[in-house]
């Protein structure tokens, strides 16, 4: 949330399904959406199974080895959701740095790694989710879950009912991008073409305010 998710109907919305809606528009193709286990993303889009990745992936030197990216159409980073009984005790990600502390983020992800990477000395836990890691912090089985900014933002607003903290403050830097085979540069002088023109032509903010600063979806997914 609210890069996509379903609905009560079992459709894939999200503030990434409208970008995508509006790329198709403009090429005047049939939109297929495609859902995918995260750890298996690349590999499907590598063995031709869809043609682009719209899924807020971030930018690793690891990815770009193996495929190519758009300019970043936004920027986050990892953050905190933290337990409530943790409250006024830890304030940064560097004091989860310990063994007594069990960590959650989600399977295959920038999250994942960053708690690798950063907070070697804890306990870490992997959750095919994201749901299910930010679930576990309320449900008081981990301390922490690290996961994006905006995720982790919704999450707590919509879902956490004072049962846990939010340390907003990224602690990475994480441009997302669209992704596709490396094979194709015609196509990505289009697609950052596009890029800028929906930033500068109002398309981009309308979906950006409709999921990011309203929460009115929320309805649609209960």
């Amino acid at each position: 949330m609210p890069f996509e998710m379903l609905d009560k109907k079992g459709q894939i919305i999200g503030f990434d399904v409208d970008i995508a809606r509006q790329m198709a528009k403009a090429m005047g193709v049939k939109l297929e959406i495609i859902n995918t286990e995260w750890d298996g993303i690349i590999p499907g889009l590598l063995t031709k199974k869809y043609d682009i990745i719209i899924a807020g992936m971030t930018i690793t030197p690891q990815r770009n080895l193996k495929l190519s990216f758009s300019d970043p159409y936004i920027v986050i980073g990892q953050t905190i959701l933290l337990n409530k009984k943790h409250e006024g005790k830890i304030t940064s990600y560097e004091q989860l740095n310990n063994k007594k502390y069990t960590i959650a983020s989600k399977l295959g992800t920038t999250g994942e790694n960053a708690v690798k990477r950063l907070l070697p000395l804890a306990q870490y836990k992997s959750y095919q989710t994201s749901q299910e890691g930010a679930l576990e912090v309320l449900n008081g089985r981990v301390d922490a879950f690290v996961y994006d900014l905006f995720q982790n933002k919704t999450f707590f607003e919509t879902k956490a009912n004072g049962k846990a903290i939010f340390l907003s403050k990224p602690f990475t830097y994480e441009p997302l991008a669209f992704a596709f085979r490396r094979s194709d540069p015609d196509f990505l002088n289009w697609l950052n073409n596009w890029l800028r023109q929906i930033k500068n032509d109002g398309t981009y903010d309308k979906y950006y305010k409709r999921w990011f600063e309203s929460y009115e979806w929320e309805k649609r997914i209960k």
